[in-house]
């Protein structure tokens, strides 16, 4: 079982030619309203991917809650520890240009009122996987932390969008998944050559925290450092669409091959392909591929990883 503890938001998504700069207006060419929020977007990943789920987060009493938890519930995500919040459902608006770039802003809302307090000892048990990733409160994820390693579940954290963390925090992660960018402020910020080689810096996390780094790369791919042994796998050859989504596709097949007995260079490969496929498609949740879909490519990877 996976248990995500993280945000639900609706995205506002605007197709442009380009982003916007600072002071700059531009018209969209298109607009959708869709189901997102980073712990909405990993859950679903996940389930898609074959996964048993369980959303712990909160949405508004408002009719933004039922885009949110409609897609959830469709793919067997358990909902049942979703509580109802006075304040609206959290919002992000999300504009993405014609090569797939996207810059967004996102309005918390619900999200400030998840609590930790919704994890119980039936939710999390030994062996499980708590998933989460940086669109709550640290104060509560922190808690959630010690709750999950008190139950002895596996936890997963995704450091997006990043901010600075406490190193005592970091040490009790098993898996963290980080992009170039965040990695490279986690360096600095735990004291590191932030202007090192992607390597390096994936050692030097992985060293301070002792959690097993998993960096995506984008079109390059992905590198992992476990201990001594380090990870590549390639990027899927694909012509994107909309890169929106592809980091939580990424985290929710990759919890899900972990959640199923995978080694972590296989649930590496999982991960990738379903980055990937998620490029494929405009939309965070739209875009997220099923099990078959990422059975079917995963040989493409799996035989150029190492």
């Amino acid at each position: 079982m996976i248990t995500v503890f993280g945000s639900l938001n609706v995205d506002y998504v605007f197709q442009v030619a380009h982003l916007p700069t600072p002071g700059e207006t531009v018209l969209a060419t298109d607009m959708v309203i869709l189901p997102g929020g980073k712990g909405g977007n990993q859950a679903l990943a996940a389930a898609k991917a074959g996964a048993e789920v369980r959303m712990v987060g909160a949405v508004g009493e408002d009719g933004l809650r039922n885009i949110v938890l409609t897609e959830l519930q469709a793919a067997g995500v358990d909902t049942q520890c979703v509580k109802t919040s006075t304040r609206s459902t959290g919002t992000a608006a999300i504009n993405v240009d014609n090569h797939g770039e996207n810059a967004i802003a996102v309005y918390p809302g619900a999200n400030y009122d998840v609590s930790a307090e919704q994890l119980t000892s039936e939710i999390l048990q030994p062996g499980s996987f708590l998933l989460m990733q940086m669109e709550l409160p640290l104060s509560v994820m922190a808690t959630a932390m010690r709750i999950a390693a008190k139950a002895k579940a596996s936890i997963i954290w995704n450091l997006a969008p990043m901010q600075p963390i406490e190193l005592d925090l970091l040490q009790q992660i098993d898996y963290l998944i980080v992009n170039e960018v965040e990695l490279t402020q986690l360096v600095s910020n735990l004291g590191g050559d932030p202007a090192t080689e992607t390597v390096t810096k994936a050692r030097y996390a992985a060293s301070k925290s002792k959690a097993r780094i998993i960096v995506t790369l984008g079109a390059k791919g992905c590198l992992a450092i476990d201990g001594d042994q380090q990870i590549s796998v390639p990027a899927l050859p694909i012509k994107p669409i909309d890169t929106v989504g592809a980091g939580d596709a990424f985290a929710g097949a990759f919890s899900a091959a972990l959640a199923s007995a995978k080694t972590l260079d296989q649930a590496i490969v999982w991960g990738c392909v379903a980055g990937g496929l998620a490029c494929l498609q405009t939309g965070a949740q739209s875009a997220l591929p099923s099990a078959s879909q990422i059975t079917e490519r995963v040989p493409e990877l799996a035989a150029t990883s190492n």
